[in-house]
């Protein structure tokens, strides 16, 4: 992230960029695209916090993946450049052309702006793609306006890969991520039950604003920035089975791993096996846990096989 005043021109595409999903992809595909060849450092505008924090503070969503996530997938999917830019009240409230002449064309020097085709901007909304098509004549920089991505007949959005998620549907939000749903975080203390009375668990605590998918997971961790894996199981919620209240992702490794005990990990998740539920005591959720590890051995055999036979 930069803030310098002395940028060379760019092409810039603008967005929240949530998840950073197949559709988020093309846009920045088609703005490096367009700046490889005319010259220009592709780039990216993006927002924090999400702007219904600001207009919509009944309705804000739970993320798909934190800030520093995004700006990494941003640059993975082609970005040199990614610019975040605090939305604040004052941001809000500026008109369409106040924000574009300000933002996007004295701040950041912008000769091409890639949006999706319902992007509006400004106060209420009011800048439509006719407005910024216009502006754009007026302040010299060329406007493109992509359609969305469709995934099997289904437009691929942040809010639907929300859904999904939510609904545990996590194979689906897979598809329309281009990639599997991560938690991240350092693996901190749990209260110690799992290693004296079912299985020991590496235990990563989400953000408040995180989205996490209820119920438990065929997963793969990945230690950080080490890049150590193992096949794994995750149980992500509040373990009603010991009168939990608080929210834990618990991810048991099928493989024994060699010291140190990783401090940061990386949770991806594969496969929905079952929701949580609560067993009348620890002997029995072991049982199932057991059963669960069985699953999941199983499907890392298939995809084995899988990978042999390719």
């Amino acid at each position: 992230m930069s803030q310098s005043a002395s940028f060379p021109p760019r092409a810039l595409a603008i967005g929240n960029f949530d998840g950073v999903h197949l559709g988020h992809q093309a846009l920045v595909a088609a703005t490096v695209t367009y700046a490889e060849q005319h010259g220009l450092v592709p780039a990216v505008l993006t927002f924090h916090p999400h702007p219904t924090h600001i207009v919509a503070p009944h309705r804000i969503p739970l993320i798909i993946c934190s800030l520093a996530e995004r700006i990494k997938l941003l640059q993975e999917a082609g970005a040199r450049e990614v610019h975040v830019e605090p939305f604040t009240s004052e941001l809000a409230a500026l008109t369409p052309r106040e924000f574009i002449l300000q933002i996007v064309v004295k701040k950041l020097k912008a000769k091409a702006v890639f949006v999706g085709e319902n992007f509006c901007f400004g106060a209420q909304k009011a800048g439509t793609p006719d407005v910024l098509r216009a502006l754009g004549v007026e302040l010299g920089f060329g406007t493109h306006f992509l359609p969305p991505v469709r995934y099997r007949h289904e437009i691929v959005s942040s809010s639907a890969i929300r859904r999904y998620l939510s609904e545990g549907r996590v194979s689906r939000a897979n598809r329309l991520l281009g990639r599997c749903f991560a938690l991240s975080g350092p693996v901190v203390s749990g209260h110690g039950i799992g290693s004296k009375q079912t299985v020991p668990t590496l235990n990563l605590r989400p953000a408040p604003d995180q989205l996490v998918p209820r119920g438990v997971y065929i997963t793969e961790t990945i230690e950080t920035p080490t890049g150590r894996r193992w096949q794994s199981i995750t149980n992500a919620g509040v373990r009603p089975t010991f009168g939990g209240e608080e929210l834990t992702v618990e991810t048991f490794l099928l493989s024994p791993f060699e010291a140190p005990t990783p401090t940061d990990i990386r949770v991806e998740f594969r496969h929905f096996v079952r929701p949580e539920q609560q067993f009348p005591d620890a002997q029995s959720l072991k049982v199932q846990i057991l059963r669960d590890v069985w699953r999941a051995q199983a499907y890392w055999r298939r995809v084995s096989e899988k990978r042999f036979q390719l």
